[in-house]
Parts: structure tokens; sequence; C-alpha cells
């Protein structure tokens, strides 16, 4: 079990070491939110009004920005296991004497901290811009963004375990995270969306961490709270078992 534990945290240490020593992933990876948010945000806040949300068109958008960064951070975090592959260091890692498991977690865990870092940055940018944040929500924020990131991060893994070449998991990525932003009610609410459209956002597991984040941001009630966290724990264990599974069937 030490071994395990010792295993966890240098995996869960080497991804934080790698994010932070790369400042222009940690600068690129909020330009579009941030774009979406001071640009589109503030330009169309005094023009539209959202139909049944007593907030400004900034205040609607804010939750749906902060879940594309999670998004957008956790699932190519995924790219390191690729990476790790082409440069020998993950057959280095498969043949140490812990169970893949705890490299799995380690991973998770750092990629997940690495997207809760850049959320909070995206948050603090948000409040500069007007946002009311209820400071007694936060700690419901953080937690909805650290379960969003697990999530998103092992799915992440699971996608890049069963491939071996960078650019096909970014363009692989791309066509899968694209969608799940636009389809999750992040910047137009879905209600009176075509019903094609909202059908489609009630399988993406994305729509329900909007839905928490817009509830803990802004107050809004929500369709149903507690099914809205069911899911998104539910979509956690699943992509957790799916990413170990995948993980553990790389050959050494």
């Amino acid at each position: 079990m030490p071994n395990e534990f010792t295993a966890v945290y240098y995996m869960w240490k080497r991804e934080l070491i790698r994010f932070f020593r790369a400042k222009s992933r940690v600068i690129g990876s909020l330009g579009m939110p941030f774009f979406f948010l001071a640009i589109v945000g503030t330009g169309l806040n005094g023009v539209l009004s959202i139909p049944g949300f007593s907030g400004n068109y900034m205040e609607f958008i804010a939750p749906g920005i902060l879940g594309m960064v999670i998004l957008f951070g956790s699932v190519f975090s995924g790219i390191t296991v690729i990476m790790d592959r082409q440069f020998g260091f993950l057959k280095e890692t498969l043949v140490a004497p812990v169970s893949r498991v705890s490299l799995v977690l380690g991973k998770s865990l750092g990629g997940a901290t690495t997207a809760v870092f850049q959320g909070i940055i995206m948050l603090a940018i948000a409040m500069l811009l007007g946002v009311q944040v209820d400071i007694a929500e936060l700690p419901l924020v953080i937690f909805v963004m650290a379960l969003v990131s697990v999530a998103f991060v092992s799915f992440g893994v699971a996608m890049a375990s069963l491939m071996e070449d960078m650019h096909g998991f970014q363009l692989v990525s791309n066509l899968l995270v694209m969608p799940m932003f636009f389809l999750s009610g992040a910047l137009f609410p879905l209600d009176n969306a075509p019903e094609v459209v909202r059908y489609l956002s009630y399988a993406n597991p994305l729509t329900y961490a909007v839905q928490v984040l817009r509830f803990a941001i802004t107050g809004q009630a929500v369709a149903s709270l507690p099914v809205s966290l069911g899911v998104l724990v539910a979509f956690t264990l699943a992509t957790t078992f799916a990413a170990t599974y995948l993980f553990s069937r790389i050959e050494s």
C-alpha cells in the first residue's frame, strides 16, 4: 500500500510540474474561454435577456465558460499518455512494481488539479468582469469543478490509451469536445432549442455540470439538482473505470 500511495503522489506531482513548466499551455488554455467571456459576454450583455433567468447574459454564460475551461483542460491532459508512450517514459512506468490503477489515479488527479486551477483563474476573471458570486457557494463550485475534471481527465486517458498518434488524438478530441460544449446550454438556454438538440443535450454530461455550476454561481434553480449531481457522479465512475481498464491493456 505505501508503494501505491507513493505512485499516485509522484504521478500527480509529475502532471503538475509538466503543466506549470509549459507557461504557454497555461496561457493558451484560457485564451478562447476569455474571448467568449470578455468579448461575447460583454458585447451581448446589454442586448440579450434570457427568459426565466433573473441575471444578465454575462452571469448566464459565466458557468458555461467555466465548464468550457474544465472540459478542454481535462480532456486534452490525456495526451500526456501518448507523449509518455512515444518518449519511452510509459514503458518504464508500466514495469514499476505498482498497480496500473495507481498510475491512472495519479494521472487523473494531476490532470484534474491543473484543470481546477484553470477554472479558479477563469472564475476570478469572471468576478473582475462583474459576475456576482456568493462566497458561501465557492466550496460547491470547486467540488463540482473537481468532480467534472476527474471525469473528463479519465475520459481523455481512456481515449489516449487507444491511440498512438498525438495529432489524431487532438483531432478526435476536438471532434468531441466542441459539440459537447455547444450542446451543454453554456451559451444559450436549451428550453426552446429544436427537439433533436434537446435530446442530444440530455446525453451530454457537460450539460449537467453547467446546470450545477449555474446554480452554485448564480443561485438560479435548475431542473433537478440531485439528478444533475447523480449523473455527474455516475459519469465520473464510468470514465474512471474505462480509463483504468483501457490503460491496463497497454502493452509494456
